[in-house]
């Protein structure tokens, strides 16, 4: 299944990012939004070019740690899931692991859940122990439009990472999962933005994500 998704998405993957932004029309600096998705191993980047975001561009992640499910506690080796806030202090441009950006993980949902870890980020070298870790090539890119969006007007950048892409089908291939209830949750998030092609705003209300209107 995840093959065939990531062939749906080939034209993101192989578009050269400056094309990219020509052809929409954008540029470095405008707000971005970053959607991940384990099974098929794909970053996604939204640009916002006009009253919505755009699709911009693609990238394969070059390796992430273990399962599909949450991050439960530090050195459990394991990629997080869930909603998450990029702001400028969480970038690092000087980092061993070439650049990165700290995810924010735990976030105010995840600390309600006891959950631990620290370090958990998006970064280079292509190695893992918990982070979504793309080639030195790519987060070159992706730092480089987060860290524009965020020295000009955007607060923070959203990342929203999920176990796979969440359509029905895969709800229904997933539904005896241990952690099913937590992906209808996240599937909350990932219908908004599919609809409105905005973020949505989100809180943490009695130990779930609630979905709001927009604030952008």
């Amino acid at each position: 299944m995840a093959s065939e998704r990531s062939k749906a998405k080939e034209n993101f993957i192989d578009v050269d990012l400056t094309e990219a932004l020509v052809l929409l029309p954008a540029k470095v600096g405008d707000p971005v939004f970053i959607r991940i998705f384990k099974e098929e191993s794909l970053l996604e980047v939204w640009i916002r070019s006009g009253a919505e975001y755009q699709h911009l561009k693609d990238y394969f992640i070059c390796a992430y740690s273990g399962y599909l499910g949450p991050k439960l506690q530090e050195g459990d080796r394991q990629a997080p899931e869930g909603f998450y806030k990029v702001k400028k202090y969480q970038l690092n441009p000087i980092s061993k692991f070439h650049l990165s950006f700290n995810l924010g993980y735990p976030n105010q949902y995840d600390r309600e859940h006891n959950r631990t870890g620290s370090f958990l980020m998006v970064h280079g070298n292509c190695v893992s122990d918990g982070c979504y870790a793309m080639t030195d090539e790519k987060i070159e890119e992706i730092y480089m439009l987060v860290e524009g969006a965020l020295q000009k007007d955007q607060k923070y950048v959203q990342v929203h990472a999920f176990p796979f892409c969440m359509t029905e089908e895969n709800m229904a291939f997933y539904s005896e999962s241990e952690w099913y209830d937590f992906w209808v949750n996240l599937k909350e998030g990932y219908d908004y933005f599919e609809a409105e092609y905005l973020p949505p705003h989100i809180k943490v209300e009695n130990g779930k994500y609630t979905i709001y209107e927009t604030n952008e």
